[in-house]
């Protein structure tokens, strides 16, 4: 049963990468670009250059998930990192979630009662 807790880290790619990679083409660049092992519980989101298409990689201690969403129309905002040359950015679960539900992150902001110590 796929279920994420509150704990859960999210991994996003800065780079785009070639959606028709699955999972062992993903799983190397857990390793590879991201520098972070795929069985440490963690999401790892992947997008394309259009930013139409998005995967997720996520090992939930009995295998890997590989999960993909298109919106209907539009693009996924993707975020930028600021620092230079950094391969991936980590975002909260409740970030993850706006952004799978198309808000832009750039612009949005937790509100204080909103945000978990």
């Amino acid at each position: 049963m796929l279920s994420f807790t509150g704990g859960l880290r999210v991994f996003l790619a800065v780079e785009p990468c070639d959606m028709r990679k699955g999972f062992e083409g993903l799983h190397g660049l857990v390793g590879e670009r991201l520098r972070e092992d795929v069985r440490g519980g963690a999401l790892f989101v992947f997008t394309n250059k259009r930013h139409t298409r998005l995967k997720v990689l996520y090992f939930d201690g009995t295998g890997l998930w590989l999960m993909t969403k298109r919106p209907e129309e539009g693009t996924f905002a993707w975020p930028k990192t600021g620092d230079v040359g950094a391969a991936k950015l980590a975002l909260r679960p409740e970030a993850f979630a706006m952004l799978t539900d198309g808000i832009d992150l750039r612009g949005a902001k937790m509100r204080p009662w909103f945000e978990r110590g």
